[in-house]
C-alpha cells in the first residue's frame, strides 16, 4: 500500500519541490501551507506520517504537534520536524514535545527518504 505523507510547509517552492520528491518515491502526498490548515488536513485524512516545518504563520510546528497529540486519531502518527532551526536546544525541544525525528534545512533527498 502506498504511504500517505502530509507535508506542512509555508515556503511554496520548498513545499512543491519536497512534495514532488516524495511523489517520485511513490508516496501519496498531501500538503498544507500553514499549521492551521495542516491540523485540519491531518484530522480529515489520517496520513501515515507528517513532515512539518516549525516557523510558520498562524500556527507554528510546535502548535501543530501539540494539537495533534491531543486528538486520539492523530496522536500516534509519526511526526518529523523540518526546520532551519539547527541549534541543539531547538532540536531537543522538538524531540521533548514528542517528535519522532528532526530534519534540518537544507536537506538532501536521500536524508529525507531515509527518515
Amino acid at each position: 500500500m502506498i504511504k500517505k505523507v502530509l507535508l506542512i510547509e509555508d515556503d511554496t517552492a520548498l513545499r512543491e519541490n519536497t512534495a514532488e520528491l516524495l511523489e517520485l518515491a511513490n508516496y501519496k502526498v498531501l500538503t498544507a501551507p500553514d499549521g492551521e490548515k495542516g491540523v485540519l488536513v491531518a484530522k480529515a485524512s489520517h496520513p501515515d506520517i507528517i513532515i512539518c516545518d516549525i516557523m510558520m504563520p498562524k500556527l507554528d510546528g510546535y502548535g501543530v504537534l501539540d494539537a495533534l497529540s491531543k486528538y486520539n486519531k492523530t496522536k500516534a502518527i509519526p511526526f518529523i520536524f523540518l526546520s532551519a532551526k539547527t541549534e541543539r536546544k531547538d532540536v531537543r525541544h522538538g524531540m521533548d514535545m514528542g517528535a519522532d525525528d528532526y530534519l534540518t534545512k537544507p536537506f538532501s533527498p536521500r536524508e529525507l527518504l531515509a527518515r
